[in-house]
């Protein structure tokens, strides 16, 4: 993955894809970082597991793109959990209630269990 779409890693745990994401998600970055994610369910996972602990800070292009995964993943009958969020972006997902709507769990281990 390249270092626009702040994708850092993913890596395969049976059929759950690991997704690790670095830097801040914001306009300049969210377009790249969809398209890796949607073409993440080009390869068939069961789940998808985002690692978001290394990004500081996203803004609502970056949750727009994790609700459209979230859509996408849904439709296909993938199980999808968000772990690791810092305050500040968990912040966002609180005050625009999705935190209700996502899977969110504080680590990849709470997700995979």
């Amino acid at each position: 993955m390249n270092d626009v779409s702040a994708v850092k890693t993913v890596r395969w745990k049976d059929r759950t894809a690991i997704v690790e994401v670095l830097g801040d998600i914001d306009l300049n970055r969210s377009q790249a970082f969809q398209q890796a994610l949607l073409s993440l369910l080009d390869e068939s996972p069961q789940r998808v597991v985002i690692d978001l602990s290394g990004v500081p800070y996203m803004d609502s292009s970056g949750v727009a793109s994790l609700v459209k995964l979230l859509s996408r993943a849904r439709k296909a009958g993938l199980g999808l959990s968000l772990v690791g969020l810092q305050d500040r972006v968990r912040s966002v997902f609180e005050i625009t209630r999705l935190d209700s709507v996502f899977d969110i769990r504080a680590t990849q281990e709470e997700a995979l269990a």
